[in-house]
């Protein structure tokens, strides 16, 4: 009894799992130390070589002059207009991107006939530079909003449909023939067994749709936005203001950061009350 109270107030754990979370976590401060100090280092030096002029101040700027620039245009209240502006239209892109392609692989899974004419054309797309939709894209939903987001959701449907539909064929065939000799339906085959055994692919295309979405995203303001952080970025290439083409790409690094932890975060949680 006495051993099984110690046993709980150690929160249920064994002497070598306990070892082995511990290593765990020093591991990950270890690398997320060796993180950081990569990032100052480059900075660092980054900053050394523009001061030294041994790179063009005028073309590559500095971290100090980048950090000016964004702490002069946040005190102006420029950048928030542009940094909501893009980041809605990559969450709105991101979620549509990940939702239509998975409901296209799961048409095509359910549909043997639909599989076979759509697969050649899956290729096609895929193979196909998603920029060169832009100019339909404006036509067809002119330079706002929608053309964007249409932009993002092209970028990333076609992935997210081929991944998941290989997800959705890589199911182990035995498991379904099982539930096919108890009389299961297609439906209930896709419900007890495919999908859950899909859920950790579909969840991880949330990460790969993360970057695609942001891709999209500012291609689309290249050609058509007048707000947003792509819009920042040409802009600054067209009156040589490189130091704004820097703050823009800083504040798009972040953001993706943070809307990529996030995902990890949802998957983490999702895949721990599921099991």
């Amino acid at each position: 009894m006495k051993d099984w109270n110690t046993w709980l107030e150690r929160g249920g754990k064994s002497k070598e799992h306990r070892d082995f979370l511990k290593k765990e976590r020093i591991y990950t401060l270890y690398v997320g130390f060796t993180q950081l100090a990569i990032l100052v280092l480059f900075i660092g030096m980054w900053e050394w070589a523009s001061t030294m002029k041994w790179i063009d101040p005028l073309l590559f700027s500095s971290p100090s002059n980048i950090w000016r620039v964004f702490i002069e245009m946040v005190a102006r209240g420029d950048l928030h207009p542009h940094i909501l502006a893009t980041v809605w239209e990559t969450v709105v892109g991101f979620l549509a991107g990940t939702a239509i392609g998975t409901t296209i692989a799961i048409c095509i899974w359910w549909s043997r006939f639909l599989s076979r004419v759509i697969d050649p054309f899956l290729v096609i797309l895929n193979g196909m530079p998603k920029v060169a939709l832009g100019p339909l894209f404006i036509v067809a939903f002119g330079g706002g909003f929608t053309a964007i987001v249409a932009m993002a959701v092209a970028t990333s449907v076609i992935i997210t449909t081929i991944v998941v539909y290989g997800s959705f064929k890589e199911v182990d065939p035995n498991y379904i023939k099982l539930v096919q000799t108890f009389g299961g339906r297609k439906r209930q085959i896709f419900k007890k067994i495919v999908l859950p055994a899909s859920f950790p692919t579909i969840i991880s295309t949330l990460k790969v749709n993360v970057g695609l979405a942001w891709v999209g995203v500012i291609v689309g303001e290249f050609l058509v936005s007048k707000q947003g952080l792509g819009y920042l970025i040409i802009y600054g290439f067209q009156v040589f203001n490189l130091t704004l083409v820097f703050v823009s790409l800083f504040i798009i690094a972040i953001c993706a950061t943070i809307m990529y932890h996030l995902v990890q975060y949802t998957e983490k949680h999702l895949l721990k009350n599921r099991n």
